[in-house]
Formats: structure tokens, sequence, C-alpha cells
């Protein structure tokens, strides 16, 4: 039975609820009971509640997560939250902050890292600054001779 991944019981005019003991067929990847005649709430647990609400549509008395319809005495239609829950979105959140702040941090040192040695060492910042003039000066020819060889095309080839 653990083989068993799909299960289509859709339109086979079956009654009654749900057995709990469904929501502990974790092999069980696609569960279609839609459009019989079922009643009662889903089964809570780790499986029946993962299913899409198409599953069990067509089933009129049927309530519970993951179908709009609550049942009788419930809050709301909501799916369960695991125990932890909050803690461990908290956890996330707090881990998200911390490896941010490694970021801006590294980025910060990185960049005063680099300022502060332009600032400091009058050789360096000269030489950089040759290199940017240098590499502005052949951006500025490519793009020249890139000009020149269109014109002369438009002239050979267009007018």
């Amino acid at each position: 039975m653990e083989l068993l991944e799909s299960l289509d019981l859709s339109r086979n005019q079956l009654s009654g609820e749900l057995p709990q003991s469904m929501s502990d067929l974790t092999f069980l990847n696609h569960l279609n009971v839609s459009y019989n005649n079922l009643s009662g709430q889903i089964p809570t647990g780790n499986q029946l509640q993962t299913l899409p609400s198409s599953s069990y549509l067509g089933n009129s008395e049927l309530c519970g997560y993951p179908l709009p319809r609550k049942c009788r005495g419930d809050e709301k239609a909501q799916p369960p939250t695991a125990m932890g829950h909050r803690e461990e979105h908290e956890e996330d959140d707090s881990e998200k902050v911390w490896f941010y702040a490694a970021i801006m941090s590294g980025y910060a040192t990185g960049l005063w890292g680099f300022v502060g040695v332009l600032l400091l060492k009058k050789s360096w910042r000269h030489a950089y600054f040759q290199f940017v003039v240098m590499v502005k000066d052949e951006v500025l020819l490519v793009i020249a001779l890139g000009v020149a060889r269109l014109k002369n095309y438009i002239n050979q080839f267009g007018g």
C-alpha cells in the first residue's frame, strides 16, 4: 500500500465521513474524492489538508480546511499550525536580519577600505584615476570607431 501515490475516488457515490486514518497516508501525493456525498470535517493531520480544495469539490456537506466552508464550532477555516511555527518564523526573521547586517557591514568595510586607501595613499590615488581616464578614453575610441563604420556603411549602401 505504501507504493500507492495517487487515488481517484471521484464520482463514486461514496457517502459518510472521511476516516481520520486517511490523514496518515503520507505517501499519497494525489487524492480526489470530488463529486461524492461525503460529509463532516476533513480530518486534520499530515496529508489531507495539504491537498488542493479541488480534490473535495461537489461534496456539499464536507467542511474544514482547505475548503472555505467552516465546520460547526470552528472559529476560522484555516490550516492547522504546527507547534512552534511562530517561533520558527521569528527565528527565520532573526536569521535574515543577521544575514543582511553581515552583508551591509562587509560592503561598508570594503567600500571604506577602498576609499580610505585612495584618500591616504597619493600614489595609489593617481594610479587609480589614470586607470579610470585610460578606460574612459578606450571606451570613447571604440564608440567613435563604431559610429564612423556605421556612417561609412550607410553612405556606401544607403545613400
